[in-house]
């Protein structure tokens, strides 16, 4: 019996992209940089991803929290927020999260941008809005995620009105308080009012932010975030 192997890199022209595809990510992003704007796939665990129009509440949650993310970065020098960024995640791993927020590698934190301009390493902290998307969230990227650094991830399920909210560091799910807050373990201060997310009272999630940028824990973490930058940068002799 003879067998045939899949060459070990495939012709540009023969690369596409169709859910359910196995490849690398070296051919995944090769393929993925002729695709259209507007065209969003992901690789996880070496399978490809094609992903479905969104719709609109998953654009009503997605943008209540970027907002928050927004804001939390302006209040907290050293964290960058970022929407639908690649992320260079690993050999299998190329997904596109919905956000993330990220330590600047001055500051400590563990994923840099590449002379092409992506993201590569983990992000400290990513959000998926789950619809269409649910049991890959909650599976398939958890895993990936987990894999590769990740600390923290949380999913939005849209349909369930719920947030799922994850250690991945540690392995284990976290509950959410009776009171319905949900506070960030890796960013001090990043209070997010889920009920206030999921009845869009916007005014309310932004109070519940300010109150979070207002407490001890996050001007403490502010502080770290600054003392890590003055010790990586060059001191003059």
């Amino acid at each position: 019996m003879t067998t045939t192997s899949r060459p070990a890199r495939l012709p540009d022209d023969l690369l596409e992209l169709n859910t359910g595809d196995r490849m690398s990510r070296e051919e995944f992003h090769r393929a993925y940089e002729k695709t259209p704007e507007g065209f969003k796939a992901e690789l996880i665990g070496g399978i490809v991803y094609v992903a479905s129009p969104l719709k609109h509440h998953h654009s009503r949650e997605h943008v209540s929290l970027a907002g928050l993310l927004f804001a939390y970065e302006s209040a907290t020098p050293g964290v960058e927020a970022g929407d639908n960024a690649t992320v260079l995640l690993g050999e299998e791993s190329e997904p596109q999260p919905d956000l993330h927020l990220r330590i600047l590698p001055e500051c400590g934190g563990q994923s840099r941008i590449t002379q092409d301009d992506y993201i590569s390493g983990p992000p400290e902290l990513v959000i998926e809005i789950a619809l269409s998307s649910r049991s890959i969230d909650l599976h398939a990227k958890r895993d990936d995620y987990a894999r590769y650094g990740v600390r923290e991830y949380v999913v939005v399920c849209v349909r369930e009105r719920q947030l799922r909210w994850f250690d991945l560091s540690n392995g284990r799910e976290l509950a959410i308080g009776p009171d319905g807050m949900l506070r960030m373990q890796n960013y001090p201060g990043l209070w997010i009012d889920t009920r206030a997310l999921f009845s869009n009272e916007s005014a309310r999630l932004m109070q519940t932010l300010q109150q979070g940028l207002s407490s001890a824990e996050h001007a403490d973490f502010v502080a770290h975030l600054a003392a890590a930058r003055s010790k990586a940068l060059p001191h003059p002799k």
